[in-house]
């Protein structure tokens, strides 16, 4: 009994010792290479055979010496790998290795690059693999000089890079370039000339190329933004590869002529025998060198400016101008005007800020056309997913269906008006007005920052509109916001059929004035919603993922189209009426002009008001009871075609 207790003590004793006792760490040093207690590592030369050196998986190694890989003239490769506790590589560690071919440092936790100008290697394409230092944020100037005498590729994919410094790769001839998963936010302007092949995939800070004139020797580009690609395909002619050039001039030598294996029989066809011996041909001329780039621009992001044609480019900065002095003109004198502010006056006035808006928004698009014309491909992405875009198109929408509802309201309340001219208890006052609108900002408000908050999104298109219908919801969003305008073109339709109808009806005895302010208000109704026709036919097919116009020219429809009721309204709703003359005269005349004008705008005033009120009590003492309730409403009939007139057309 005694002796099962005891080792079942021992066992557990045992146990806490296994758990307590400190794991031994990997120590493993490099054959031929020694590995100091405090962590350091320096490599002699082990004679001939020793060509390759790995070190991976290495707790102990923290840091590597000044000529730790010193004059081993066989190395031809070098692997650092998944070393987490390696912080530091001294300058010079890596010195007079005229063989190596591959240097790989990777995963380690590094702070600074490391240096490589001492390496003087004498190989072709000399690769250095610099990956997933987390660590290291900057690559400074003449980094890579010394490094290799030929031509070499770089692969710094995975790091924590941040800055290129100007001339960190002065020279250094480079074929290939990997920066992919990096933070970077430029490339430098020099040194870039003899890369063949560009790697940027995963850099999303990367929104900003160098010039194309660069990339002189281009042939293969991987990089993150469609619209990058840009650069590299609409090419000036004279910019094109030098072996395209040669290809057109020699393509007949180069299908007619029986070439041998070594081509000497294409080029002395060419070249006299003197000259050849004396020349190192890339023999591989004949075959023309195509850049090719990825990934290529979709349908919603051409490679074109903002404004893809120059009639576009000079309408909209007419039309913008137009929608923001006109609508700015209408509100300054409504709103300074010394009458009393009525119900049509309040509609108009919001009906001009809504416009206004459109104006701002055709603004902020001409603007930055302009200032990104012939280099649209690198500003497009600071453009389309910064503030700037999603400013433009909160605008646009909020414009377009705070215009839309208020034109609305303005026909429902000229219908209303007329329809119970002689309920004077039923006229909307303007305390029920205010609150209308206030429905019609908040719902305005919430349909143009819907797109903000991850339904539908402005940053799809140049132009800054909602056209990502990827998701169901986005869809939605979109389908709802073109019903709701089809719906509002309904209700004007069928409220001025029936405004135009009760002027014919010959039981009113309806003037020929009345008549044509019905026929105007129609037309001017009517000319809003046909403008707007194509752009709600074409959105509708695009919404069902069947579009039927492409970007490119959708862009004639928002400049010719979509907003010249935002240019057109405080012309035809406001400045061309004669309520408005009167009001700005009167306007004038506050500051000392047109002084006479306006005193004959008062009294035509008071003239037509005394003249009114005459007819209506002489009608009134000679007509019957019946005749005069026609009479009466007849007359408020009268003033509400008269102040529609001035007021809304």
């Amino acid at each position: 009994m005694g002796r099962p207790l005891t080792m079942a003590r021992l066992l557990r004793a045992l146990l806490l010792l296994l758990l307590l006792w400190p794991l031994p760490t990997r120590t493993h040093c490099p054959d031929f290479c020694s590995c100091s207690p405090d962590g350091a590592l320096r490599c002699p030369d082990a004679g001939p055979g020793f060509t390759r050196l790995e070190i991976s998986q290495s707790d102990s190694l923290e840091r590597m010496e000044a000529n730790a890989f010193d004059s081993l003239l066989n190395l031809s490769e070098i692997l650092i790998q998944n070393t987490k506790n390696l912080v530091y590589i001294e300058p010079g560690a890596f010195t007079n290795l005229p063989r190596l071919k591959y240097l790989s440092i990777c995963n380690t936790g590094i702070q600074k690059l490391p240096d490589v100008t001492k390496i003087f290697s004498a190989e072709f394409n000399f690769i250095l693999e610099i990956c997933d230092n987390l660590y290291i944020t900057t690559i400074p100037g003449n980094a890579f000089q010394g490094m290799n005498n030929e031509s070499a590729t770089l692969k710094l994919y995975g790091n924590g890079f941040e800055e290129i410094q100007s001339h960190a790769f002065n020279g250094t001839t480079l074929i290939s370039l990997d920066i992919s998963s990096t933070k970077l936010e430029a490339l430098p302007s020099y040194g870039l000339e003899s890369i063949q092949v560009l790697i940027a995939t995963s850099s999303y800070s990367l929104k900003k190329l160098p010039p194309r004139e660069k990339f002189v020797n281009l042939l293969e580009a991987t990089l993150t933004y469609p619209s990058h690609c840009c650069a590299f395909i609409n090419l000036p002619t004279e910019d094109q590869n030098i072996s395209l050039f040669i290809f057109e001039n020699f393509s007949k030598q180069c299908e007619s002529t029986a070439r041998k294996p070594n081509n000497e029989t294409f080029y002395s066809t060419i070249f006299a025998e003197s000259e050849l011996s004396i020349w190192d041909y890339d023999y591989g001329f004949c075959s023309p060198k195509i850049l090719r780039c990825a990934p290529e621009p979709d349908a919603f992001n051409p490679c074109e400016d903002i404004m893809g044609y120059d009639f576009l480019r000079i309408l909209i900065w007419l039309i913008n101008l137009l929608a923001i002095m006109g609508n700015l003109a209408v509100l300054f004198v409504l709103l300074t005007s010394h009458y009393k502010m009525t119900v049509p006056r309040f509609l108009m006035c919001n009906l001009s800020f809504a416009d206004f808006c459109m104006g701002l928004y055709l603004l902020l698009i001409a603007s930055v056309d302009s200032k990104t014309r012939g280099q649209y491909h690198n500003h497009a992405i600071d453009w389309q997913t910064g503030s700037g875009c999603s400013a433009a198109g909160f605008f646009t929408v909020f414009a377009s269906e705070l215009s839309v509802y208020t034109l609305t309201v303005i026909t429902l309340e000229r219908w209303h008006t007329i329809t119970y001219a002689m309920q004077l208890d039923r006229k909307l006052q303007l305390r029920h007005a205010v609150l209308i609108m206030l429905a019609g900002w908040l719902f305005s408000t919430i349909f143009a920052a819907l797109p903000l908050v991850g339904v539908s999104n402005y940053m799809k298109v140049s132009i800054c509109l909602p056209m990502d219908i990827e998701t169901t919801l986005s869809q939605a969003y979109i389908l709802i916001i073109l019903v709701i305008n089809v719906v509002a073109f309904i209700i004007i339709c069928a409220c001025y059929i029936k405004i135009y109808f009760a002027v014919q009806n010959p039981e009113l005895v309806a003037a020929n004035k009345d008549t044509k302010i019905a026929k105007k208000m129609a037309i001017l109704i009517f000319t809003d919603f046909t403008c707007m026709a194509p752009i709600s036919f074409f959105a509708i097919s695009a919404a069902f993922k069947v579009p039927l116009i492409t970007v490119t020219n959708s862009k004639i429809l928002l400049v010719l189209f979509y907003p010249v009721n935002s240019c057109a309204n405080p012309f035809l709703y406001a400045i061309f009426t004669k309520a408005f003359r009167r009001d700005f005269f009167l306007l004038l005349s506050k500051f000392g002009y047109c002084k006479n004008r306006a005193e004959l705008y008062r009294m035509q005033n008071f003239s037509a008001y005394t003249s009114n009120c005459k007819n209506s009590s002489h009608g009134a003492n000679r007509a019957p009871q019946n005749a005069l309730k026609l009479s009466t409403f007849k007359c408020q009939y009268t003033t509400v075609l008269e102040e529609t007139c001035s007021k809304g057309c």
